[in-house]
This record gives structure tokens, sequence and C-alpha cells, in this order.
């Protein structure tokens, strides 16, 4: 068999497997979340979300509104350097990210059933 047939092979069947991952995967909830970022948010948003009373007094003022902090806890970046992972009894974690212009910063606690929104400052605006 020449090596032209054996690449050809090879193809064909690699692009057949390809085409069955996709079907069997097409509609599935599969996610990759092994970066630390990814399963901080993913822990957090399991739990149970509970506001500050300083964060519900910026929601009553319509300082902020809850998309913002939705979509934070979903696709902000997690700042480890500002964070505290390790603090007994709950560690505290410090989310950033943009939305609508403006750059939000979220303190969240993080226990074991409940994740507790502590505060939520804008640091510039765009």
């Amino acid at each position: 068999m020449k090596l032209i047939q054996r690449i050809g092979y090879y193809l064909g069947g690699f692009s057949m497997g390809l085409i069955i991952l996709a079907f069997f995967l097409n509609g599935k909830k599969v996610s990759c979340d092994y970066g630390p970022d990814a399963r901080v948010l993913k822990n957090i948003n399991a739990k149970k979300i509970i506001y500050s009373n300083a964060v519900s007094l910026a929601l009553s003022e319509k300082k902020i509104d809850s998309m913002s902090i939705l979509y934070l806890l979903k696709k902000g970046d997690v700042n480890f350097s500002k964070s505290n992972p390790r603090e007994i009894p709950c560690p505290i974690y410090f989310i950033e990210g943009e939305y609508n212009k403006a750059d939000l910063v979220l303190k969240v606690q993080n226990c074991d059933s409940i994740a507790t929104l502590l505060n939520i400052s804008t640091f510039k605006q765009k």
C-alpha cells in the first residue's frame, strides 16, 4: 500500500470519527471547566447566592442591575492576587469583568452551601 493511500484511509477514518462525535455530543451540556477561574465560577454558581446589605442597597437605588452581577458570575475573571482562597471559614474571591462599558469588581464569600456577594464596585468608566 502506498503512502498516499495510507494517508487517505487515515483522513477518511479521522473525519468519520469527528462526524460521529459531533452527532453524539450535539446538544449535550458538556463543559471543560479545568482552569482555576472556571472551577471557582462554576462552584459559586452552583450555590445559592445571597446579597449583602450594601449590594441590596445598590440594586434598590439602581446603581447596578442584577444582569450585570449574573453576567460577571458567569463570564468574569477571578483575580487570585487579590483573593484569599484559604481564608477560614469561607474563601473570599474578587471577580472582575466588563459590562456595559463599565469595569466592575465583585467581592464574593464562597462558603460550603451559600455564596454571599459582599460588595460590588466600579473601578473605572470607559
